[in-house]
């Protein structure tokens, strides 16, 4: 903070300051957060306006980060210049935890209208009764998908010439994430039409959200802890919980934008259920972020900050 509210309000002769200028909208914005709280509530207002603050003070700081040396020590300016690379590498993996979490919610609504596939042979009756206990395919697949991953896929991936880096994983993780949703979306779409469905077909996208979800989530506690200066690890972790918590934010806002008769009346236009609509809207949503990660990724410097022995 020291060296950020150096940067903001350091002054060079013949230059503005208009990294200062931004980082004031964010206050403002931020401010202004607290006026939806009737329509959002106040936890969820407070963390849209630390989104406002972060996001331009953030931005803010980088345009003027020079301004800081000479009066704060190099290393203490470069590790601010690295957590703001983070950040950014952070603000891109929130919409992979918008589509993760809504498994125990959303996923779990529509396997309650879905049929119990009682006359499968293979499927376990005596353990899955109903929609929600689905949730346990999640932790057993992976206890399968992490040794699978770094025994037979990795090697196999590195072997062909493909390597297999943190910033790729986390990228496909997402767009994973993204296909999941998109097959969510298909069975909606087949419930809305009258279809019967079994619940067995939901075994796929908690296939696909899980492999997401190895890709992402261990690799990024991973890059979290590799990628931090030695004074910032404990700062960074907290970065990284506070990205789960952005992206169900992201869930709130769009629900609570979708119930808007204005928006609603436009949904419908498109012919599909505000369900349905949802569900492509985050599959989407997670496949545009994942392009910008894969995108932002090609030129983050990576760094190794693990502590010596």
């Amino acid at each position: 903070m020291k060296v950020s509210l150096t940067a903001l309000n350091g002054k060079r002769a013949g230059e503005s300051n208009p990294g200062l200028i931004l980082g004031w909208i964010g206050v403002a914005l931020a401010i202004a957060s607290f006026f939806f709280i009737g329509q959002i509530g106040l936890v969820s207002a407070f963390c849209l306006a630390i989104v406002f603050v972060i996001a331009l003070g953030g931005v803010g700081t980088s345009m003027q980060l020079e301004r800081a040396r000479g009066r704060h020590p190099d290393d203490a300016v470069d590790g601010v210049r690295a957590v703001l690379r983070i950040l950014i590498v952070f603000a891109l993996t929130t919409p992979f935890w918008s589509l993760f979490d809504q498994k125990a919610s959303t996923w779990v609504l529509q396997g309650n209208s879905m049929a119990m596939p009682q006359d499968l042979w293979w499927w376990p009756s005596m353990l899955v009764k109903d929609a929600a206990q689905m949730q346990a395919l999640n932790p057993i697949l992976v206890m399968l998908l992490i040794p699978f991953n770094n025994v037979v896929l990795y090697p196999l991936l590195n072997r062909i010439g493909l390597q297999v880096t943190a910033l790729r994983r986390m990228g496909f993780g997402i767009a994973f994430s993204g296909i999941a949703w998109i097959f969510a979306g298909v069975l909606q779409l087949w419930l809305d039409g009258g279809q019967s469905v079994s619940l067995a077909w939901q075994i796929a996208p908690y296939a696909l959200l899980t492999f997401g979800e190895v890709l992402v989530s261990a690799t990024g506690l991973e890059f979290a802890y590799s990628q931090a200066p030695a004074r910032m690890k404990g700062v960074i972790m907290a970065f990284w919980y506070l990205a789960v918590t952005i992206g169900n934010l992201w869930v709130l806002l769009a629900n609570s934008s979708i119930k808007h008769p204005a928006v609603l009346a436009k949904v419908a236009e498109t012919g599909l259920s505000a369900n349905a609509f949802l569900m492509f809207f985050f599959a989407g949503f997670a496949l545009i972020c994942a392009a910008m990660f894969a995108w932002y990724a090609r030129a983050y410097p990576m760094q190794d900050n693990y502590r010596s022995a």
